[in-house]
């Protein structure tokens, strides 16, 4: 029982870890920063693009910052199972 514990604790100290993990996009001048809850911490916009430029640009900053963030949280859970 108290192994299981063990576990349920280590494993939520890796959600905490995880969550604090922070990773960024910049595109285009546009700048985009999530954590590993996949929350939007920042967002910076280049006001020199036009409206369709800026949009496909912070699209590009989002897909690009979810990437890294999965990337990080891969080599995270990956270190810590061996």
């Amino acid at each position: 029982m108290f192994e299981k514990l063990k576990e349920l604790n280590k494993l939520r100290e890796m959600q905490n870890a995880i969550q604090q993990q922070k990773a960024e996009a910049v595109v285009d001048g546009t700048h985009v920063v999530i954590n590993g809850a996949f929350e939007v911490l920042e967002i910076s916009l280049n006001p020199e693009l036009s409206k369709e430029a800026q949009e496909k640009a912070l699209k590009n900053c989002f897909a690009q910052a979810h990437k890294n963030i999965q990337s990080l949280i891969a080599k995270n859970f990956a270190g810590s199972l061996f």
